[in-house]
């Protein structure tokens, strides 16, 4: 153990050094970065304009006199940017001798072409009343709701859509029940249920026996359709 106390002894003494020389290599990399900006025809001052240093959230703006000062690191790339001017950069050079370095940045005007403005007269009232009355106004909402909710939609809605799993099973447990419940003997007859004949002409009227076919109808397909058509009796017992 006696043998190691030199060694940390040595590394001990050598640490500061090594920060201090990091620390002064660091220091020497620091530049103070000051200058005005002016424009390139008249010379004249810029105010408020972005100096920023690249992939760094660091920066400053020029003053009333187009006036800045920054400190930035040697190696840095200096963006200048302004409304209506184009854009210039800065390499602050990495063999830069001493911490300071000035510049006089020249900005150049930036021509934007605007599309072009057609001025016409002002229309007349009719003009208006006609353009106005014409004009399509999309359905709002409430509207598009009210469409949806339509007897005739939700009828549409009804036979054409398919049965979802809860419609499927609540018409599974209707059925067992059905068959649970006349069990062992006939189940109930209503061909002469006056009931059951009010219940089948509505819904022959509404047209819940309608086929869903879109193949064109033949005299076959319509002696089947009527041969095929449900009684009263199948309204309140469903064939099992």
């Amino acid at each position: 153990m006696q043998k190691f106390l030199p060694i940390v002894f040595f590394l001990c003494l050598l640490k500061p050094a090594a920060s201090k020389a990091q620390f002064e290599a660091f220091k020497d990399s620091v530049v103070q970065l000051y200058g005005i900006v002016m424009t390139a025809d008249s010379l004249k001052g810029l105010e408020g304009v972005s100096i920023v240093v690249k992939n760094q959230n660091r920066g400053t703006i020029t003053n009333d006199k187009g006036i800045f000062s920054i400190v930035v690191l040697k190696g840095d790339e200096i963006e200048f940017t302004s409304i209506g001017f184009k854009a210039k950069s800065f390499y602050i050079p990495k063999n830069l001798e001493g911490n300071q370095q000035s510049i006089i940045q020249l900005m150049v005007n930036d021509t934007v072409y605007l599309p072009a403005t057609i001025i016409k007269s002002r229309i007349s009232k009719e003009q208006f009343e006609r353009d106005f009355i014409n004009t399509p106004v999309p359905d709002d909402d409430i509207a598009i709701a009210k469409k949806n909710n339509d007897v005739a939609t939700r009828r549409i809605l009804a036979a054409n859509l398919p049965s979802d799993g809860r419609e499927a099973s609540n018409q599974f447990l209707r059925q067992a029940g059905n068959k649970a419940y006349y069990q062992g003997q006939a189940p109930p007859q209503n061909i002469f249920n006056p009931f059951a004949w009010a219940e089948f002409i509505k819904a022959w009227k509404r047209g819940d026996f309608k086929k869903k076919s879109t193949a064109p109808s033949t005299s076959n397909t319509q002696v089947n359709s009527h041969t095929t058509s449900p009684t009263p009796n199948d309204i309140y017992n469903p064939k099992h």
